[in-house]
């Protein structure tokens, strides 16, 4: 595992000595017993990489237009009433996987009675609670099925584009669609909800950081960035040597894997000022949360815009954020364990102007 700021840097953009090209690999643990297909364009390296990414590129660059803003908007504001209305609401299953799910279906252009499927998935596509992996494969019976139908009655939405698309002038096959459509549904799925619901819980311990934002708005940017900078979901990612390589001293044998570790990169001392503390305005924030160089996230600019619209609305429409009960989510790997933001996290919230 590469563990430093510099050194994960330096590693993500060097890929011909650490290769993406690595189909079910990249992911940590690897992937082969939940999906039969490369994820696109996330296991492949450049060339190929950009031409890949060029395809889908655009539809996640839609989290910049205003109309798709402001559906986000709406949607945040209309769960936060919701949940003010009520005595108490859990965040993770109750109000993050709803707005990370039905927040996807503008960005993909599609109608938002989908995410009432998306939502029945669970906050995982893939596993369960305790880190299991699921039986069967829901996920890639379910995107077959829209394939199917975008190819007999195409539209404007991401799946209708992909049967249309064509990679270095010949058609997509249906694998390279699949590929891209379990990306962009397995990808950003458990990383927004748990960094919702980790932002949740922060301004619930921290009630002065509400009304320090509240102060001066701009600091939501900021702020936001050290959310996704502390509250990293995702604790590394893989990389291939295609061959034998000395990485910090030690021999990795040509096939071998190694490891990216964003987290602890995100706490290295050497890049940021006492590390451990969660500064709203900390600045300049480098941090490693989505990537770094070429493979730099396709779903930055949509999380980025959830948490933004997020923190701003909470501002404007709640007092303080009570938590009632929670458990803790834990990533379990062969070698450590890791404490990732909750199972579950019952909050009560008080609107603002209310004793």
């Amino acid at each position: 595992m590469l563990l430093r700021h510099e050194d994960v840097r330096l590693a993500a953009k060097d890929w011909q000595t650490y290769s993406s090209d690595a189909p079910f690999r990249v992911p940590v643990p690897s992937e082969e017993e939940v999906r039969t297909m490369r994820q696109l364009p996330i296991e492949t390296d450049p060339p190929e990489h950009a031409d890949y990414r060029e395809i889908v590129e655009p539809f996640f660059q839609r989290a910049k237009e205003p109309a798709v803003i402001a559906q986000v908007e709406a949607l945040i504001s209309g769960m936060l009433d919701a949940a003010i209305a009520r005595d108490t609401i859990e965040v993770v299953n109750e109000f993050a996987l709803p707005v990370q799910s039905r927040a996807l279906t503008y960005l993909l252009n599609m109608p938002e009675s989908e995410a009432d499927t998306w939502i029945g998935w669970g906050i995982h596509v893939f596993k369960v609670t305790g880190g299991e992996f699921k039986q069967g494969n829901v996920l890639e019976d379910y995107l077959h099925a829209r394939f199917d139908e975008a190819a007999e009655n195409p539209g404007e939405d991401f799946f209708s584009e992909l049967t249309r698309a064509s990679f270095r002038g010949r058609p997509l096959a249906r694998e390279e669609m699949m590929g891209f459509a379990n990306l962009a549904f397995a990808g950003g799925r458990d990383t927004i909800i748990h960094t919702i619901s980790c932002a949740m819980a922060h301004l619930a311990t921290n009630p002065e950081a509400l009304e320090f934002l509240r102060e001066d708005p701009k600091r939501i940017t900021l702020a936001s960035e050290e959310f996704f900078r502390v509250f990293m979901p995702l604790t590394h990612i893989g990389r291939v040597c295609p061959e034998t390589t000395v990485v910090n001293d030690e021999a990795v044998n040509a096939g071998e894997r190694i490891s990216l570790c964003w987290a602890s990169a995100n706490f290295d001392d050497a890049a940021f000022p006492a590390p451990m503390e969660v500064r709203l305005d900390r600045k300049p924030n480098p941090h490693l949360s989505f990537g770094f160089g070429n493979h730099l996230c396709l779903g930055a600019p949509h999380a980025r815009l959830i948490l933004r619209a997020l923190l701003r609305l909470c501002c404007e429409r709640i007092e303080r954020i009570e938590i009632l009960s929670e458990e803790e989510r834990v990533e379990r790997e062969a070698k450590f364990d890791r404490t990732l933001g909750y199972e579950s996290l019952r909050v009560r919230m008080t609107p603002r102007g209310r004793a």
